[in-house]
């Protein structure tokens, strides 16, 4: 009889699912999973059904999609066969959210990971200055932003003044 790598490591049917679901990559940024990122919010097993939650990086993500499929396949893959996948707004993702093993692969990955907490620009106060954003290529902070909006909605585009890569900056949400 096969048992899966999941069955092995895990105690709880719960535990199982989340580990599996954790598995799941994000489509625009490979290295990332969705537990990474910090979209993947709670996974529930009752019975033969497996119910997962995600939260958006934004509203208008369009990676969602893809995710809940990629979700659905790697549940059917170690034999779940009900499977649902809700996505919620409210409360609203933060980079907060964010593993620290996420960030760092972001700039193993060539994206700047972002920086700060994104929680302190919902205070009323002070105007927040923005801080020189790093280069994940040559760890300048010699760097200019090019466009607020990058390769996605998520990213900024920055280029280094020192060793002159342009390079994407996941921006604090």
């Amino acid at each position: 009889m096969y048992v899966s790598d999941f069955e092995r490591k895990s105690t709880t049917p719960e535990q199982q699912a989340w580990d599996i679901a954790a598995t799941v990559c994000d489509p625009e940024i490979p290295v990332l999973t969705i537990a990474d990122l910090g979209i993947l919010r709670n996974v529930q097993v009752t019975g033969e059904q497996v119910r997962v939650t995600i939260t958006p990086t934004y509203s208008g993500c369009p990676a969602m999609d893809a995710i809940r499929d990629d979700l659905q396949a790697a549940f059917k893959k170690e034999g779940y066969q009900d499977v649902e996948v809700d996505l919620v707004l409210a409360p609203a993702w933060t980079t907060d959210w964010m593993s620290a093993e996420g960030k760092q692969k972001l700039q193993e990955y060539g994206i700047a990971p972002p920086t700060g907490k994104a929680d302190a620009a919902r205070h009323a106060g002070p105007i927040r200055l923005q801080m020189a954003v790093k280069c994940p290529q040559c760890a300048s902070l010699h760097t200019k932003e090019l466009t607020r909006f990058g390769s996605t909605s998520c990213k900024a585009l920055y280029v280094c003044q020192d060793c002159r890569e342009p390079f994407d900056y996941f921006k604090v949400l």
